[in-house]
């Protein structure tokens, strides 16, 4: 039987587009009324949001009086959004904070920088100096890496800030023997394990609750013991898919699509492998600037247009003294031909972002006040909701949360427009409200692995060079397994009323 080849990435967007378009004929768009709301952070910060008004919900109406469904067209001039314009428009979209353009314009810049610190071979030399050292032992660094960047998840959110470890991580992985999957579950699968179990995200829970009207990071000795829990589960996880895909590396879906790394390694072996203090000092500047980067992020509240620049810095340096020890026969002109070689082969993620993020244009964007097609739907599960019991109504608050990621990736946007609705429904079904944000984050955060809408999702992908539609089917396994776990989480906070 020959066997069915999975839909490249662009195709499986491309269908979706469609269905998203079928929607707008026969979903009526509604909107919010909106209200500011104010809570004060742990740092004693005060902060507003804009929410909608629990209730207030209403179809917008045609001339005759009768709800209206935006059918959209095939083709929209005038900067609108049409089926053929999810390309332009959702490349286009947001601003350089975010989503699309900011992290499309984000990836160019680091890979560029990154193409340069690769050129000069240090990353090469680096890592078969330490596994000449390391006799074995290097599974060890796994759990350890996965560890910190679980906490950096839990801490300050950290998901954007993933991209650029995973480039230098997976090549190094690839190297030591296993594969890029085992980069992207210790680099960016561990951040997201952290950003949905965290105790106190600012761009999650923190939100969650502020708009909620709870105390900010109230209940955080159950969150804790959350975040061990799957952090411990995803450490496990990996190791055992470590060791299995070291001792058969074509059991790994990524064997045919790593050998762009292993070629890499390959046209090397004839080479001069000996760490050169020009190597050294190059891993000196990568060590010393990915500090500057997580500082600047957790002290000095960095974001795209910042930690871009900081690798700008580092590639250039990484460049100059490539250039000053002659590393890899390395030319001034090499530092601009490199970094447009990294550059260029981010193209494929940044072209996927854009258009992932067209679907949501398609669908009318997301914001509260505006008529769309998904704030109707809210609206339904909000009336759905209400007349369930309260365990099975917490469940189904998970379910939706997790579902409705697909179309607002973004933690504090999509807890900003949902919390104020579920919030004061936990309240009529006796849920508390501690547990309609933990059915909040849980959905929000483990969907992070898997919708093809996140925009650092598609570019860690990019990296690893692993289709999208590969990488689904083999995260669904893993997304059910998080999904049983953080369901019987919800059912306990429930059953021990929460709060």
């Amino acid at each position: 039987m020959k066997k069915i080849k999975m839909p490249d990435t662009f195709v499986i967007i491309f269908f979706v587009v469609i269905f998203a378009s079928l929607l707008t004929y026969i979903v009526p768009v509604g909107k919010f009324e909106m209200q500011e709301v104010t809570y004060v952070t742990n740092t004693g910060a005060e902060k507003t949001r804009n929410v909608p008004v629990p209730g207030s919900f209403s179809y917008e109406l045609d001339d005759k009086g009768n709800e209206l469904k935006k059918g959209i067209k095939i083709f929209e001039p005038g900067g609108e959004v049409g089926i053929t314009n999810y390309i332009f428009e959702g490349l286009a979209s947001g601003d350089k904070w975010g989503t699309a353009v900011g992290i499309v314009a984000f990836l160019l810049v680091v890979g560029g920088a990154f193409g340069i610190i690769l050129k000069t071979g240090a990353v090469e030399s680096g890592i078969y100096s330490m596994i000449s050292k390391s006799k074995g032992s290097e599974l060890v660094l796994i759990p350890v890496i996965f560890i910190l960047f679980s906490l950096g998840g839990a801490v300050f959110g950290m998901g954007e800030e993933a991209i650029p470890f995973a480039m230098l991580i997976i090549p190094i992985v690839i190297d030591m023997g296993y594969d890029s999957v085992t980069g992207i579950l210790i680099t960016y699968i561990s951040t997201q394990i952290g950003f949905a179990t965290s105790w106190m995200n600012p761009f999650s829970v923190a939100v969650a609750q502020g708009v909620s009207g709870i105390p900010v990071l109230s209940g955080a000795g159950f969150r804790i013991f959350m975040w061990i829990f799957f952090t411990a589960f995803g450490v496990i996880y990996t190791i055992f898919y470590a060791r299995r895909v070291k001792r058969n590396p074509e059991s790994s879906i990524a064997y045919k699509t790593d050998a762009y790394f292993r070629d890499n390694f390959k046209s090397e072996e004839q080479a001069n492998r000996e760490f050169k203090l020009g190597h050294k000092l190059i891993i000196l500047v990568l060590i010393l600037g990915m500090a500057w980067v997580v500082y600047g992020v957790v002290k000095e509240g960095y974001y795209l247009p910042e930690i871009a620049t900081q690798f700008v810095i580092m590639g250039l340096i990484a460049g100059i003294i490539g250039v000053t020890f002659k590393l890899n026969n390395m030319s001034v002109n090499d530092i601009a031909t490199s970094f447009r070689k990294g550059a260029e082969d981010m193209v494929g993620a940044a072209l996927v972002i854009g258009m992932a993020k067209g679907i949501v244009l398609i669908l009318g964007g997301t914001s509260a006040d505006t008529p769309t097609i998904l704030n109707t739907i809210l609206n339904y599960v909000a009336s759905a909701l209400s007349n369930m019991s309260a365990a099975f109504c917490a469940w189904v608050m998970y379910i939706f949360q997790s579902l409705f990621n697909f179309f607002v990736v973004s933690g504090s946007g999509q807890a900003a427009l949902t919390m104020p609705i579920m919030a004061p429904l936990s309240d009529l079904v006796g849920v508390t409200r501690q547990v309609a944000v933990l059915a909040f984050q849980l959905g929000d955060g483990f969907t992070n692995m898997i919708v093809p809408t996140s925009g650092i999702l598609m570019a860690v992908l990019g990296i690893a060079k692993i289709e999208w539609g590969v990488w689904a089917k083999y995260q669904i396994k893993f997304q059910l397994i998080l999904f049983a776990l953080g369901s019987c989480f919800v059912f306990f906070a429930v059953f021990t009323n929460f709060s």
